[in-house]
């Protein structure tokens, strides 16, 4: 079924889709330009979308919106947002009474026509997306990029052609409910994640394992062999599994211990030749080498790997002031992103401001990794709150840095900030000359932040004012 089938089997049909954000607006345009009917559900108010409301209006969609934004579902196909787990009562009762409960990313494997890379993880997925596309359009690959990175592909489907390639984010919860696999799947590892909204940590696993168990005997997989978790997913691949390892030779890409880097037995470069530093970034090229191996060249690969800079918001150097380096790392919104990333990079102690909200993962590792790498830790957490986050996740880091066997009075000093402006002030009151600090808050930023990257933008714009 290619777009202009399913679309054409809409005509006539009342669809709802819930979410007016980044990844349902321009399906509800697309959806209203065929001439569908389209009720788009929100629980914020119109208020808060600014002139958004009326230009869908405009377009012909009714708005259903605030608290009751659920009731009376009865459309015959309704699109949940990514972020809405598909067993809410609502989505089962429509369900129940013959409704169709899909999603962007859903539709876009069902009618996508051209080869599809999908790439999923705890952490890395990102940077590997990224690294895919790169190598891929090196090579000369007319490449669709998105999903869960930001850019729905869905309503842009018209523009891909059979001979591009799709590489594709995906969530755990833009996966939990997919029946449809990429050709190439790619786990880059599994930990604790996401638990706010996960029954369970099995839960949380078998929405990441829906990336290939409906792959065909025709598809890549590909798996960390170091982590345990990920390279049990073995058992349930059917085509191709290429794993790749920072710490023994496998079938996949690998690197030796005196830093090279093969694909099985070719070299194809030094781990040195990475730009963007740290270990973890060298497991998400292998990862993105397996998963492109056999289309990209070893000239190619080794280009990109010298050439790209990395991705917004992941270590991203923002600025020199005074002899103290500042970097943001506001995608770290796990934990264990914290700890392989921004604290696994330097062999003397930075200043680190973190905090976000909750995710109930926990941090009794973290707090042991900050006494060894952190000398100044500023924690952020808001007088108030957003409404469904009463519990910001500072409290929890604090407690489990005092509580490390290694934790010592007064190292690290902890600070306390209630918002971006007075944590950067607390941090270069802080910081010396040969310092670094890195925004890498080890929880997300729903307490205070629509996402991720809007609070990497607002830390990157108050570090630039600093005179």
């Amino acid at each position: 079924m290619d777009i202009r089938e399913y679309l054409a089997g809409l005509k006539g049909k009342r669809v709802a889709v819930i979410g007016i954000g980044v990844s349902n607006t321009p399906l509800i345009k697309m959806l209203l330009r065929e001439g569908i009917s389209v009720t788009a559900c929100d629980k914020n108010k119109r208020e808060e979308f600014g002139g958004l409301c009326e230009e869908l209006e405009s377009l012909g969609a009714c708005l259903q919106l605030g608290e009751r934004y659920l009731e009376g579902l009865d459309q015959e196909v309704i699109f949940r947002t990514p972020g809405m787990r598909p067993d809410v009562p609502a989505l089962l009762e429509a369900q129940a009474r013959g409704s169709v409960v899909t999603s962007e990313m859903e539709v876009f494997f069902q009618v996508c026509p051209c080869h599809t890379i999908g790439v999923t993880g705890s952490d890395g997925k990102t940077t590997t997306t990224s690294v895919i596309a790169e190598m891929l359009k090196a090579a000369g690959k007319t490449v669709h990029l998105g999903g869960n990175i930001g850019r729905p592909l869905l309503p842009e489907i018209r523009d891909v052609k059979p001979e591009d390639v799709a590489v594709v984010e995906l969530s755990s919860f833009q996966l939990i409910s997919m029946r449809r696999s990429p050709n190439v799947a790619v786990i880059t590892n599994l930990s604790p994640n996401h638990l706010d909204v996960h029954k369970d940590m099995d839960e949380y696993v078998n929405a990441k394992k829906n990336v290939l168990l409906h792959q065909n005997a025709f598809g890549r997989t590909v798996l960390n062999a170091d982590n345990a978790l990920t390279a049990a997913c073995a058992a349930d691949t059917r085509g191709m599994t290429y794993m790749f390892s920072r710490r023994e030779k496998t079938n996949g890409a690998w690197c030796s211990a005196d830093g090279k880097i093969y694909f099985g037995d070719e070299y194809i470069m030094e781990e040195s030749d990475i730009r963007i530093p740290g270990k973890h970034n060298v497991e998400n090229y292998l990862a993105a080498i397996s998963a492109v191996w056999g289309d990209v060249s070893k000239e190619v690969i080794r280009t990109v790997a010298k050439e790209f800079n990395g991705v917004e918001h992941r270590m991203e150097f923002v600025r020199e002031l005074d002899g103290v380096r500042w970097y943001n790392d506001s995608i770290a919104t796990s934990p264990s992103r914290a700890m392989i990333g921004t604290l696994s990079l330097y062999d003397f102690k930075i200043v680190m401001i973190a905090g976000g909200a909750d995710k109930k993962v926990p941090f009794d590792e973290l707090g042991k990794v900050i006494c060894d790498k952190v000398k100044t830790l500023v924690l952020l957490a808001p007088e108030k709150p957003l409404e469904g986050f009463k519990t910001p996740a500072a409290g929890k880091i604090e407690a489990a840095v005092r509580g490390a066997e290694n934790y010592k009075d007064g190292a690290p000093v902890i600070l306390h900030a209630n918002n971006m402006k007075d944590a950067v002030r607390l941090a270069r009151e802080s910081a010396e000359p040969g310092d670094v600090v890195s925004l890498c808050p080890a929880a997300t930023g729903f307490d205070m932040y629509k996402s991720f990257a809007v609070r990497g933008d607002i830390y990157r714009e108050e570090v630039k004012a600093l005179k």
